[in-house]
Formats: C-alpha cells, structure tokens, sequence
C-alpha cells in the first residue's frame, strides 16, 4: 500500500513538474521577438563648450517606432520617431528640440548620395532632389549641433561669449531639450519597408505600443565618456630655394597651409570632401608640381616654400595658432605672405580672396593682381573681400587670420563669399563626395601655383603657363581624385584622431614624397571644448507581437496545458485522483479537555 501511495506522488510530482516546465517555456516564448534588421548608426555630437553642454547627451535606445506627431498631446516618451531627410518637416523638428517636448529619440535617414565615397553630380530631377535633401541636411545640422538635448539654455548663449554675432542669433537658436539620443543611418531596402509599415500603421490610428505591437528600436552601447586631453597635430615640411646651401631664412619664405580636420553633427560621418578634403588635395598636389620645378637647381626659386597642413580649424583654428607660435621667430620674420586653402571644391566661374589687410594696402594689391592676370588667363575670376579682425574676440572665421594676429601678410583663397558662422562649413553631413567637382580643384590648383611661380620667378603680368598641360610639371587630375576618394571616406574630427592614427600618418607619408624637413608637431586641444565618444553603434530592430496577442497565445496555450494535466493525471491515478485534487481537505477538529 505504501508503494503504490509513493508511486502515485511520484507520478504526481512529474506531472507538476512538466506543467511548470512548460509554464516556464510559454511566458519565456511571449517575450520573444523576431529581429527585423540590423543597422550602422551615427550619434549626434555630444560636446561641453566653456562647460556648457550642447548636442545629445545619452546613447541607449529601446523604444519604439514611430513616423509621425499625431497630436501635440500625443505622449512620444517612448517612441523613437524616424524620419527621412528628403521629407523632412524642419518646423516639426524645432517644435521638438526648442519647446523641450518628450521623445524617446530620433533617428534621421540619410539619402543614400551622403554615403562614403559616391562620386560625381546627378542631373535633371535626381541632381534637384539631391540638392533639395543637402538643403535640408544642411538646416537640420544648424540647429542640432547648437542645440542642448539636456537641460534648458539661455537662447543666443554663443553672443554672450563673441562666437557669434547678434545679427545672426536667429539662425543659431540654444535651444530647451529632452534628454534622449538622436542617431543618424542610412537609406537602405530593410529599413524603408519597415519605416512603410510603421507609417501605415500610424495612419490607421494604431502606433506602435506595447499594446498595438509593432516594431522596436534597441540601442546597447557605452555610455558617453569624455575624451580626455584630445590631441591636435600639425604636419609641416620645406621645398628650399636656391640657397639652400645656407641657413633657410637667409630666403624670403611663401607659406601654403590647409586645415584638414572637419566638424559635423555626426563625428563618424563627417568626411568633409569640399571643406576641407578640397584644400587638403590641393595642397598636395601643389608642393608634388613644386618639388618638381625645385629638384632641378636650374629651376629651383629664390624663395623658401613652406607647406603646412594643420588641425584645430573648426577651433577658431587653434592648431594653426599653436604652429605659427612654435615656429622660430627667425622663420616669421622670412615669411612674405601665406595663402590658406579653405573650400575650393564647388564653384564654376568665381573664387574670393580674403584678407585681414585693407585692400588699399600695396602688397595686399600686388598679390591680388597677382592672382587676378591669373585667374584670367585661365578663364574665370577672383574678388577680393575685406574682414578687419578684432583682436579682443576670441573667434577666428579663417586660417589666415591667424597669420595675421602676427602681422603676417596673409589670405584664404575659397569659394565662400563670407566668413562661415560658428562650426559651420567644417565637413558637415551634407558636404560628400557627390557634390564636389574634380575640375573645381584643378583650376584652384592651377590658380594658386601659376601665380606663386609668376611672383617666385618675377614674371608677374607675363602671360606665360609654368603648368601647361601634357607638359613634365603638368597638373595630374588622377593624383587629384584619388586623394579625394581617400579623404572622402576618412572620418577627421580632431579630438578622435590620435597622434599616431593612420591617416595622419598618411599624409606625412605623403608630404615626404614631395617636401624636405617633414615633421609633426603634437599639441593638447585648448580646453574651452569638451568631448564624449560612442560616435558610432549598431541599431537592431525587432518586430515586437502585441499584448492582445500574447494573452490570446498565453489563453491557448494555458487550455492546452489543463487538458494535457488533466489527461496525465486520468491515465496515471484515474479520475477520482484528479476530482480530488480540486476538494477541500477536511477539516480537523482539536478535542479540548
């Protein structure tokens, strides 16, 4: 009798036991969901400027996904919101970042012509609707990169400190955020078939919840860290005239300098083809036609040429600033005029020439002419712009200003008709590949070193060509282009690029090929900038089932689970065991004395 009794709870407790198995199984299975897609995304810039925070502060993500406001009493805390840059609402975007409304983040969809290394113009419709995008990129990272996601600002803060000024306070509002992440990605088939289907899902009146189902956004990375100490480098080398046999600064000295860091409201995307991937290129390709005039001593000029390429540029060009005052004073007094490289990628018919100097100034118009009989030979021309510099302020628009808080004679040759605002026109998300001209380089090369080599050779208003085509100094486009794709795909925000990255090192690699005496100098960022890494991470989209769903399944499921109980039960002790099971004991009556 007692083994029966002992076999039947045994029987029991199995059945128990696989009832609970299977429990355990059902709710593990309700939380499952299946993973849609995985994507590459880009963080929003998170940086401190004099300790004040700007750009978005977290990086974790786990919400889901939305495509539209439905209403400004619609509660979207939880809810990432995508949207695609071609049909960007910008009034939508700065009712969110500026009247501090909750979100669970944003992600921006890039056109697929931002991505690295797509070369070359569309035409008719394509070109305009690339160029309408890059418009609407281009207004999108104004107010992102000076926004704070975190905590309320004081509007136009950057006037108080002289970055900016008043007349152009409304275009850089400070703005009163939420605390949530904003990731940019790219186009691609995945991610538009879900953004359809969440989209036809909010027009039906059914967003994605937790009750509605739908699809989820998961995020898992770091949280941002600040880069402590960032470090600038400077790249510098020499082409030695004639008398190089003596000390160099016996010779007057012409220095060429570019900026190749870039600024962007992605780090990780920010290429910067045009500013300043253009001036970079061109540089380079100047000091190679130079190093081939100067290999022969028949040819080599009475002038020293000094090449430098520099970091820091979005800085208030704090690289430049720190190279010129580590250069030997012997070295400054030499240096006749420098000419700075800043964006000359994207132009037909005319480039600027600007100058700190008063135009009237007699030096400052003999180099304009210079450039102007130039220009001219070549088919195009050039105009000067005057901007007097305020010493007191601590903002610098252009590299040659720098120069020119020394008392060197200086200018920066671009496209750009007026001095760029604060941060802007570093190799925003906007400037790629796409939109730069090869032959924009090419005449900007051929400007600047036919020129140079009139004044080195004192042929000036001669019409003669030192760089005619098919020649052996001839300008080489391919040289030109190749560099151009390089740089195209290399992300150059300063403060992520260590001294020992490979591509600064490229670039000194490069400049050995050309110039003597190539050296790297190693500067500390100054501290007024403060930035946080987890630029860059992996977006995973789940399709998530919906509650109704899951109680539905969790019902079925359950049924399924009494019956097969109630069946082992039956066949293992009989029915009257399994009726038992559902009686209440009988009570037990204490007897009292």
């Amino acid at each position: 009798m007692s083994q029966t009794t002992a076999r039947s709870r045994s029987q029991l407790l199995d059945s128990t036991c696989c009832l609970l198995t299977l429990l355990v199984l059902l709710f593990a299975s309700i939380q499952l969901c299946g993973a849609a897609t995985v994507v590459d995304v880009y963080r929003l810039i998170q940086y401190d400027l004099a300790g004040v925070p700007f750009g978005s502060r977290f990086s974790n993500l786990n919400h889901h996904a939305g495509s539209s406001i439905h209403s400004n009493d619609s509660d979207l805390s939880r809810t990432v919101l995508i949207f695609p840059i071609r049909d960007l609402d910008l009034d939508l975007i700065k009712d969110y970042v500026v009247k501090k409304r909750q979100l669970g983040g944003m992600l921006f969809l890039l056109p697929r012509v931002f991505r690295f290394g797509r070369e070359g113009g569309s035409g008719g419709d394509e070109g305009q609707k690339d160029g309408v995008a890059r418009s609407k990129l281009l207004d999108l990272e104004r107010l992102l990169v000076h926004a704070s996601l975190s905590s309320g600002l004081i509007g136009c803060w950057f006037v108080d400190v002289g970055f900016i000024d008043s007349g152009n306070c409304v275009g850089h509002i400070v703005s009163y955020g939420s605390r949530y992440p904003v990731y940019f990605a790219f186009e691609d088939e995945n991610v538009e078939a879900i953004l359809a289907e969440v989209k036809r899902s909010d027009a039906s009146g059914q967003p994605a919840t937790a009750t509605n189902g739908g699809y989820k956004l998961v995020v898992s990375t770091t949280e941002p860290k600040k880069v402590v100490a960032p470090i600038i480098t400077n790249i510098q080398g020499w082409l030695l005239g004639q008398k190089a046999d003596e000390a160099i600064t016996q010779l007057p000295t012409i220095a060429i300098a570019a900026s190749y860091d870039t600024f962007g409201a992605a780090p990780a995307l920010s290429t910067g083809s045009d500013s300043n991937g253009s001036g970079v290129v061109a540089l380079l390709e100047i000091a190679r036609l130079f190093s081939l005039l100067y290999s022969n001593p028949k040819t080599r000029g009475k002038y020293n040429l000094l090449f430098a390429l520099t970091s820091g540029g979005p800085y208030n060009y704090n690289g430049t600033q720190k190279w010129l005052r580590g250069l030997d004073q012997r070295v400054h007094e030499s240096i006749d005029y420098a000419i700075c490289l800043n964006s000359i990628g994207s132009w037909d018919n005319e480039l600027w020439i600007h100058v700190s100097k008063p135009p009237e100034n007699a030096f400052v118009k003999q180099i304009f002419e210079g450039f102007s009989d130039a220009a001219g030979d070549l088919g195009f021309k050039v105009d000067l712009k005057h901007k007097k510099i305020n010493i007191s302020n601590p903002r610098v628009a252009w590299e040659h200003e720098q120069f020119s808080r020394l008392r060197i004679t200086a200018l920066t040759l671009s496209e750009l008709s007026a001095a760029p605002l604060f941060l802007e026109n570093f190799g925003a998300l906007s400037d790629s590949r796409h939109f730069v001209q090869d032959s924009a380089i090419t005449k900007s090369v051929k400007l600047v070193a036919e020129s140079l080599a009139k004044h080195i050779y004192g042929h000036q208003g001669k019409n003669i060509q030192f760089f005619a085509e098919n020649s052996s100094v001839a300008i080489n486009p391919s040289y030109i282009s190749s560099w151009l794709d390089l740089l195209s795909r290399i992300s150059r925000v300063a403060p992520f690029l260590p001294k020992g990255d490979p591509f600064i090192n490229a670039l000194k690699r490069e400049l050995e090929e050309h110039v003597v005496e190539v050296s790297a100098q190693h500067e500390t960022l100054d501290g007024i900038f403060t930035f946080y890494d987890s630029t860059k991470a992996i977006l995973t989209i789940y399709q998530v089932a919906s509650v109704t769903f899951d109680l539905l399944l969790l019902l079925l499921l359950g049924s399924y689970l009494i019956v097969l109980f109630s069946f082992l039960v039956i066949t293992t002790r009989g029915l009257d065991d399994l009726i038992s099971l559902f009686r209440r004991p009988p009570s037990r009556k204490v007897k009292t004395a």
